[in-house]
């Protein structure tokens, strides 16, 4: 699940050879309920099915179908070529656990059954920013599983030391925190590389930025508009605090690791991020701190991106009311809620945030979540964010000195292609 969701955005085609997998013509479904089907075939993408929450999903749809539930876990590298090749066979697998922002690409090419009738049985509250992307020209193409943000991970004695009592609640608060840290002159505020693309997307979330426009009937790059370079100015402040290099991303180096030494006052990063910091330093497990990313008013968080999963139906399952019952069950507020609480996810509905209380790092991510978005829903999208990503180019652009108009010039004609390019 955890480096899934960023992986599931931009990840790189390859050629897989993919064998019939899903059900054979003598397990057809047979009657209007699904009931005489022998088994259904669900793909979860490496990480995403917890133990816990898998054993009592397949334990309870099997008692209540009858059909055996075959869970088949794919790996993250090379899921969209594998995926699109499984969809268009003639016994595609039945479930698909679909990266969120892909879910626009395989809905384009027909490989995703309509599920409005599920959304009007069970998906009435679903939070909207979730379910935005499982929607493609106005239809249901899929059911919000999960999702993930970023929060701010911090050294609880670098805060301290620098006299900070207690956390921020507003842009202008983190500031002036990093501001006493700085002036401490103990440690790096922040570390932030100019490269961190998804908090960067976040911040044009928040300012109700949009990446691309329409320009006739093609999409064409949106960097130019004043709201994206509102954002970049924004990242250009929390980057002043930092140290890191502006030319690389997040995991050149790994930034969990550099936090790890002990000499950084905070970064912006996934949950997760900080147990690899503690399994490179375990002595630092005990100054982690989360908070919520501020925004420019207490009472409305930084827009952050939504990285995460949702569940859809093959359209050429031969079983797709068995598939929507094992929908029903997997989405039910039970299960969301145990997965929530089980790996510290972001569940579908905003009533069940209460289930990540306990885990700090989810408690952190999840006031944010409403207000979150991901990159743009169109299947044109993935050229974009291929290496290497032109939108890092012009963060790098506008740290080094340029302007953000200038910036956004010098990358557009590449921008342009990458989204012209067929899918």
């Amino acid at each position: 699940m955890k480096r899934g969701l960023i992986a599931a955005t931009g990840v790189a085609a390859m050629l897989v050879s993919v064998a019939a997998c899903g059900s054979s013509d003598s397990d057809k479904e047979t009657g209007a309920d699904g009931s005489k089907a022998k088994s259904l075939t669900v793909w979860f993408m490496d990480g995403s099915n917890p133990p816990a929450w898998t054993k009592a999903v397949q334990a309870e749809f099997e008692q209540k179908t009858g059909a055996k539930l075959d869970i088949q876990v794919q790996k993250w590298d090379g899921i969209q070529q594998k995926l699109t090749t499984a969809l268009s066979e003639s016994s595609p697998p039945d479930v698909v656990e679909v990266g969120n922002t892909q879910t626009p690409s395989y809905a384009q090419t027909g490989g995703l059954a309509e599920l409005e009738d599920l959304k009007k049985e069970i998906g009435g509250d679903w939070t909207a920013s979730l379910n935005k992307p499982s929607v493609f020209e106005g239809k249901q193409y899929a059911a919000p599983w999960y999702a993930a943000n970023r929060v701010v991970i911090y050294n609880k004695k670098i805060w301290a030391d620098a006299g900070i009592k207690d956390t921020p609640k507003t842009r202008d608060e983190f500031f002036k925190d990093l501001e006493a840290i700085q002036k401490k002159g103990d440690a790096e505020p922040l570390y932030l590389p100019g490269q961190n693309w998804y908090f960067f997307d976040g911040l044009t979330i928040g300012t109700g930025a949009d990446l691309v426009k329409k320009d006739g009937k093609k999409y064409v790059s949106n960097l130019a508009d004043p709201k994206v370079a509102k954002a970049m100015e924004i990242y250009k402040q929390y980057q002043a605090f930092s140290k890191a290099p502006k030319d690389k991303d997040e995991a050149t180096p790994q930034q969990a690791d550099v936090f790890a030494k002990g000499k950084t006052g905070a970064f912006i990063g996934m949950g997760w991020e900080a147990q690899t910091a503690i399994k490179a330093n375990p002595e630092i497990e005990k100054e982690i701190g989360y908070f919520t990313i501020p925004g420019e008013s207490a009472d409305k968080p930084e827009g952050v991106f939504l990285g995460g999963s949702n569940l859809a139906v093959s359209e050429g399952s031969k079983k797709k009311e068995l598939a929507k019952e094992f929908l029903k069950i997997a989405l039910s507020d039970k299960n969301e809620a145990a997965l929530a609480k089980e790996v510290g996810s972001i569940p579908n509905k905003e009533s069940l945030l209460t289930s990540v209380k306990g885990n700090p790092a989810a408690e952190a991510a999840a006031p944010a979540a409403k207000g979150g978005g991901t990159t743009p829903l169109i299947a044109e999208w993935a050229a974009v964010e291929n290496a290497p990503n032109p939108i890092k180019a012009y963060m790098t652009a506008v740290l080094g000195g340029k302007s953000p108009e200038e910036a956004a010039k010098q990358v557009e004609a590449d921008m342009n292609k990458r989204l012209s390019q067929k899918q």
